[in-house]
């Protein structure tokens, strides 16, 4: 597994997740991280290391591809002295830049792993040149290569949007530790005593914090809303300013994340998505394993493929007062969450689609 590096995140938590199922399956994994950080715990058993690119020119920056690959080169060869990898993964965009310059990386054994929705967040604010230039830079990697898209819808975007012809591709949806979002729900909640609305996530423009209070204010729910994530002092003075704005400023609660949300996702009446995209939404499917009925708009992505069947009534279009008749009929008519269906997104039925890759190439 190769990442630039773990700060929170789902993709990072994804790939500490699949490690930590792999190796428990009883293989052997390395963690290969480009940078530093790391806000999670690394798995016992997982080779975790860092390589760290300590160039300070002043024209580092036009050589960083190039210069980072081959530091990546010397890790692999060194590491595969012990002997060769049967499956090398690189996650989210930056690495896979980094990773396409390497030399010593076996191209079929190669798989990127995509996350999110490149059209919405490389080309969304992108226009003449500079879009042109970043559609060929994207084509550049993925042109020929395997890809595992974490949804069909981000299969769809990064092929059918960019005019890429891959090797071989799949979908995988993200793994979950069911089993331990259970024990760790169960956990004591300050406000279990009480009807709520919890929205999980980075207090970033692209959450839709606005769409959301928004919604709230139109759906007349007197339970409170609690918005639970992480963001700049800034972002939290707008999100304040936009519930007062709504007249909502009274029953909106602001919690910095936690580590672990699952007791405040268990014991809410709902969770909301209010996203313009979501490459997956992870956070739809831990709802459902803590049995929380779910919401989210119909936006560009996973939610639709995670919200099926009865579930789908949860799923909004994409302006405030949809959202708000949505949030409403779910409040008053939750539906019925079949867990038997969530055991597809268990470690270890993810793991076994990731190896199953491995068998191929046999």
């Amino acid at each position: 597994m190769v990442i630039d590096g773990l700060p929170g995140g789902g993709a990072e938590k994804t790939v500490l997740t699949l490690s930590q199922g792999l190796v428990g399956m009883g293989h052997q994994v390395s963690v290969f991280s480009l940078r530093r950080v790391c806000d999670y715990e690394i798995p016992e058993g997982v080779d975790y290391q860092v390589i760290l690119d300590t160039c300070k020119k002043p024209w580092r920056k036009l050589t960083e591809l190039s210069r980072r690959a081959a530091l990546l080169d010397s890790t692999v060869e060194q590491a595969q002295k012990k002997g060769n990898f049967d499956l090398i993964f690189s996650h989210l965009h930056k690495t896979d830049r980094i990773v396409a310059h390497t030399k010593s990386i076996p191209r079929e054994k190669l798989w990127y792993c995509v996350h999110g929705m490149f059209s919405f967040s490389y080309l969304q604010h992108r226009h003449g040149f500079s879009r042109w230039l970043k559609r060929k830079k994207i084509q550049s990697v993925y042109q020929n290569s395997n890809v595992v898209a974490v949804s069909q819808a981000v299969l769809q975007d990064i092929t059918t949007g960019f005019d890429i012809t891959l090797t071989k591709q799949t979908v995988i949806h993200n793994p979950f530790d069911i089993d331990g979002i259970h024990l760790r729900a169960k956990e004591p909640c300050e406000m279990a005593d009480q009807d709520y609305l919890i929205h999980v996530g980075r207090f970033h423009e692209h959450k839709r914090h606005d769409r959301l209070i928004n919604a709230y204010a139109l759906s007349e729910i007197q339970a409170p809303l609690v918005l639970m994530g992480s963001g700049s002092e800034e972002r939290v003075a707008d999100i304040k300013a936009m519930a007062a704005a709504a007249g909502v400023a009274d029953r909106v609660i602001i919690k910095s994340f936690v580590p672990n949300p699952y007791p405040w996702i268990a014991n809410a009446r709902m969770l909301l998505l209010s996203s313009d995209c979501e490459g997956f939404g992870n956070v739809l499917v831990e709802a459902l394993i803590c049995q929380t009925p779910a919401v989210s708009t119909r936006c560009p992505g996973g939610p639709a493929e995670i919200l099926t069947e009865g579930l789908a009534r949860g799923l909004s279009g994409m302006t405030a007062q949809e959202l708000a008749n949505t949030m409403l009929d779910i409040y008053n008519n939750p539906p019925i969450i079949d867990s038997t269906k969530i055991e597809s997104y268990s470690i270890g039925a993810i793991c076994q689609q990731y190896l199953s890759l491995a068998a191929e190439e046999r």
